[in-house]
Formats: structure tokens, sequence, C-alpha cells
């Protein structure tokens, strides 16, 4: 297991164990995690569970692929740096102590 902390734009932490093999949208959306709409399902599709990745991970966690790239253009004030799609970050136990920040709005 990973532990995921969530962390609303009100400061409201929210920290989870998310098993490897899911994504880290899955973890929220099985949690109850307010923010994180995923109005897609995981397909990559929307932006509604777009996140800012805390720095110290940002090179930690795989490139984002030319489909989210895209798809970061639909979101709430996207970060060039920080932002990413929690449907897109497949959970490992290397993403143990991960730190996403919900924006204040999904689109």
């Amino acid at each position: 297991m990973a532990k995921i902390t969530y962390v609303e734009a009100n400061g409201t932490r929210h920290e989870i164990d998310v098993k490897p093999g899911m994504t880290v949208m899955e973890g929220a959306r099985d949690n109850g995690v307010p923010g994180i709409d995923a109005d897609c399902g995981g397909a990559c599709a929307c932006s509604t569970c777009h996140v800012y990745v805390d720095k110290d991970w940002v090179d930690r966690l795989p490139p984002r692929d030319p489909m989210e790239e895209d798809m970061l253009d639909f979101a709430w004030e996207p970060d060039p740096v920080k932002s990413r799609l929690t449907c897109q970050i497949k959970v490992t136990d290397a993403l143990d102590g991960l730190v996403v920040n919900i924006p204040e709005k999904q689109i």
C-alpha cells in the first residue's frame, strides 16, 4: 500500500492507503475525497481530477504523456510543472508519501 495525502484547497488533509495498481484518482474516489470529480471515470477525457503535485514529487512521477498534456489545457489554473491528472498516475509502492493538492475548482 502507498499512503497518498490529498490536500483540499481549504487545507483539509486526507491520508489514504491506496493499493498498488489503482490510480491516484481511484484512491480519492473510492474514499470520498472531495474535489476530485473524475467525471470521465479515468479515461483521460476531462480534467476534473486535476491536482497540483508537491514539487518534491514532480520528477519522481512518470512524465505526462501527450493526451494528459492536452487535457490539462482544460484544467482550472494549470501549472506548467506541478499539474497532473490523477487518473494518469498509477499507484506503486514507490509513491508512498505522495502529496497532491486539489485546486479550488474543477472545470
